[in-house]
């Protein structure tokens, strides 16, 4: 197929996917980006948020808590910390990973104060894009 890409998400426990794709959507840490095929090459990190991949068969969507995403101009490749197609996110687990993230910013001072306090809101807009 002339207009898609390769696609690899995986994370530590398993690999979530690796097709071909039109478009993927990242949530990346300076901002959110689509990449398409014949993008620029690009090395960029993750924020929590939802990776949506568009493909032949419609679009998936993955909730991610951080890693990296590599892109060349015939392939994306994300490894993230934490992975899982949104339908098999649960409360629990959200709940768990807000518990998390609110720990390490009530922990902190000084300049990562403001790191640990963006990534409580950055998990708590996740939470609100899953509908968890």
């Amino acid at each position: 197929m002339a207009d898609t890409m390769q696609f690899d998400l995986v994370s530590p426990e398993r690999r979530l996917a690796s097709l071909r794709v039109v478009s993927v959507q990242i949530p990346g840490a300076d901002g959110d980006l689509t990449a398409m095929p014949d993008h620029a090459p690009l090395i960029t990190t993750l924020r929590p948020g939802i990776l949506k991949v568009e493909g032949p068969e419609g679009v998936q969507s993955y909730a991610v808590t951080g890693g990296f995403a590599e892109i060349s101009g015939q392939a994306t490749s994300v490894l993230a910390e934490k992975a899982m197609p949104v339908a098999e996110l649960t409360a629990a687990q959200m709940d768990a990973m807000m518990a998390e993230a609110k720990a390490a910013a009530d922990g902190a001072t000084g300049a990562g104060k403001d790191a640990a306090d963006k990534l409580l809101a950055d998990f708590a807009a996740l939470r609100a894009a899953a509908g968890v």
